[in-house]
């Protein structure tokens, strides 16, 4: 597009028109943090029933990379060094929420300074711990059991993996 196509004011609008239509997306952003004996950092929301990945949802037009990172720093004072991209889930609308598309990274592996600097900062966090993945299995609910197992089995091949995810509805 030319300067002057961008400098046009009834271009302008119509573009804006017809974004201001457009679909929105629900971004989740999660983190896959391990400690060096390879157990997983889950948090424990006050606001839900089972243990979860650090993370959580992205603000208007924040990136997920930056959502992860922010959520991470609020929920723990800690400044998460988040490497590639593990798993891409779509998750279908289902009761009162609209689609979503959760984007889960690779957090690496702390110790050290970095667990001393850990510590629930966030009121909608009651505690946080590490765990085997079998621990996690009985801690998580099982969609989310599903991305951290899903995202795991790719950080040990070097992948990045898509699924969509659908909930059960009443027939």
């Amino acid at each position: 597009m030319s300067a002057q196509e961008d400098d046009d004011p009834e271009r302008f609008r119509w573009l804006a028109e017809g974004n201001a239509r457009q679909a929105r997306k629900r971004v989740s952003a999660k983190v896959v943090i391990c400690d060096e004996d390879g157990r997983v950092l889950l948090v424990n929301p006050t606001y839900k029933q089972y243990w979860d990945l650090p993370g959580g949802m992205a603000e208007a037009n924040e990136s997920p990379i930056a959502a992860a990172l922010r959520e991470v720093a609020e929920e723990l004072g800690f400044t998460a060094r988040i490497g590639g991209l593990l798993l891409v889930d779509w998750v279908a609308a289902h009761g009162p929420w609209d689609d979503l598309l959760v984007f889960v990274f690779d957090g690496g592996t702390v110790g050290g300074d970095d667990l001393l600097r850990m510590s629930v900062t966030d009121e909608e966090l009651s505690d946080f711990a590490f765990f085997s993945l079998e621990a996690a299995k009985a801690r998580l609910r099982p969609d989310m059991w599903s991305k951290l197992r899903r995202a795991v089995a790719a950080k040990r091949v070097g992948a990045v993996l898509y699924e969509e995810f659908h909930h059960s509805r009443p027939g």
